[in-house]
């Protein structure tokens, strides 16, 4: 990065505050014209004077000072910046800023800024997995805005799991690479994500507790290695970050549309969780119960293999198409089944048992498998299945591109 970057540092309110300060520091090492602003919950973990020291710039806490409007108002501040980081970015103020809150001055910044932002969430795993926090998330996500984690780890209050924020070292690798100019795509990828729902009236459905993530974390990998991405997403789906085209369908034939009209592309990427079967007959009233004795026998009908017909039957076929395997047992065998009957060329096989936490989770342990490899990979995030999967994804299309 030749020219001065400014970077604007919004420190929330909790116990991995402290890792901001170090984060700062880095950041100055770098070059980085960096500004601080604590939210009233962070000063009860780090002080304006610590944050002044390391920017080397006079640190504003409240919306309504005078002296500070005077000088550099929120508007200034908003417009300021490159880039801004929320680090910690608390459950709080995420809830605010996916709500639109502007009631202090962190939250009014967020609000006025058109510049890319970045959080860095931190808080206890139970938080974190709370329903109101996932959803504020996604919604987040939708307006545009990116995440640096979080990781799994070992807490303040003595529990293990998801919420805790990544180390300065990481931070700082996440925030050059949004600063970089953005590259040149030379390489498009499309890939479907999350469930698929089969109405059987319009207030009930069928499908499948896949929450998208591990598609998710793919198109991010892809993007961040330079591909255009499409994302084709199922309902519930865990969305990817800004910069990439994203289409929300509801059913099978529904996503096979979506997927067929974004061709022509150099990858596809089938991670969706496809419902087989959909219902023969829809019903346009909602299905009613006439006595305690009745029954309901509902017919199924196949829906479209869309791994198939992307693999086997589309004029453009992509140079690679990579498809998944959720099995139950004996994974190896009906992973390589799958791979020669859909015609893909790579099957990432995954064991979704009872004994697993695969579908939903935050972790998955893949069976790689091609015509010529067949590779066990260690379980892992599904952040870094992904960035796997997209290291392997484009040393094979520039390997075939020379």
């Amino acid at each position: 990065m030749n020219d001065r970057k400014k970077i604007l540092m919004i420190v929330g309110g909790g116990i991995a505050s402290y890792k901001s300060l170090d984060f700062i520091r880095r950041l100055k090492e770098r070059n980085l014209e960096v500004r601080g602003i604590l939210t009233k919950a962070g000063e009860h973990f780090i002080t304006p004077l610590a944050v002044a020291s390391l920017t080397g710039n006079n640190v504003p806490t409240d919306l309504f000072d005078p002296e500070n409007e005077a000088h550099f108002s929120h508007i200034e501040l908003a417009r300021w910046a490159d880039l801004i980081v929320v680090a910690p970015a608390t459950a709080d103020f995420m809830a605010k800023a996916a709500n639109g809150l502007a009631n202090d001055l962190a939250s009014a910044i967020i609000l006025a800024t058109t510049t890319k932002v970045v959080f860095a969430p931190a808080m206890n795993v139970r938080m974190w997995e709370n329903r109101a926090t996932q959803a504020n998330i996604e919604r987040l996500k939708t307006y545009g805005y990116e995440f640096i984690g979080p990781t799994n780890g070992s807490m303040a209050c003595g529990e293990y799991g998801m919420g805790r924020m990544l180390e300065s070292v990481e931070m700082i690798a996440e925030v050059e690479r949004r600063l970089e100019p953005p590259c040149e795509r030379n390489y498009r990828a499309i890939v479907t994500s999350g469930p698929t729902r089969e109405a059987i009236d319009p207030v009930r459905y069928i499908s499948n507790h896949s929450s998208g993530k591990q598609g998710g974390e793919i198109a991010n990998a892809l993007y961040e290695k330079g591909f255009e991405v499409v994302f084709i997403a199922g309902p519930g789906s865990s969305l990817p970050q800004g910069g990439m085209e994203i289409i929300q369908v509801n059913s099978a034939d529904e996503m096979l549309q979506a997927a067929t009209s974004s061709l022509p592309a150099d990858v596809f990427v089938s991670a969706a969780a496809v419902s087989d079967w959909k219902i023969a007959e829809y019903s346009d009233h909602k299905l009613k119960k006439q006595n305690k004795s009745q029954s309901l026998d509902l017919s199924f009908v196949q829906n479209p293999d869309i791994l198939q017909v992307i693999s086997r039957d589309v004029k453009n076929r992509p140079r690679l198409v990579v498809g998944f395997a959720a099995e139950t047992n004996h994974l190896k065998v009906n992973a390589a089944k799958k791979l020669a009957k859909k015609g893909c060329d790579w099957i990432l096989g995954n064991d979704i048992g009872k004994e697993s936490d695969t579908m939903g989770g935050d972790f998955n342990e893949v069976l790689f498998l091609s015509r010529t490899e067949n590779d066990k990979w260690p379980r892992m995030s599904k952040k870094e299945v992904g960035a796997r999967l997209a290291d392997r994804i484009y040393q094979h299309i520039n390997r075939k591109g020379t």
